[in-house]
């Protein structure tokens, strides 16, 4: 003789515990998750400005000076109109198109720059503020989007 087994459902109980525990899940890694998005812009900015620094620094190599900033850095893109003209600019240029920074704002440069020799950097999500820049100046100081003061 074969014997079935009955076969039962989950209990309310049960059901309501495996909620329980998904909503706890839910409570501690969702907010951790939802910063990701503003991290990876904090990163994709920092990699771009290494970038057009590390460009700058071969422009100066090939010229002797950085781009004023006046020729700002479309001089990277393609041999400035503007004095002083370069006698030595690399045909092709230096990159093949300026990024837009994550935010989709244009990077900004100073020569002399107020940090440094040149400064390169993003305004970042909040254009008016100067507290939350991410520049060559701050790269390794900025995780969270503001620089450690």
């Amino acid at each position: 003789m074969k014997q079935r087994k009955h076969s039962q459902g989950f209990t309310l109980i049960e059901v309501m515990v495996v909620v329980v525990i998904l909503g706890i899940l839910a409570a501690v890694i969702v907010p951790k998750i939802m910063d990701k998005p503003d991290e990876a812009r904090i990163n994709k900015a920092k990699q771009d400005i290494r970038v057009l620094e590390e460009a700058l620094n071969l422009y100066k190599l090939d010229n002797f000076s950085f781009p004023t900033t006046d020729q700002g850095l479309d001089a990277l893109v393609q041999k400035p109109s503007l004095a002083p003209e370069p006698k030595r600019y690399k045909q092709g240029g230096y990159i093949k198109k300026l990024p837009k920074d994550p935010w989709g704002n244009d990077y900004q440069y100073l020569n002399p720059g107020v940090h440094g020799e040149i400064d390169v950097y993003s305004k970042n999500k909040d254009e008016n503020s100067i507290e939350d820049d991410i520049g060559n100046w701050n790269l390794d100081e900025i995780t969270t989007g503001h620089a450690k003061n």
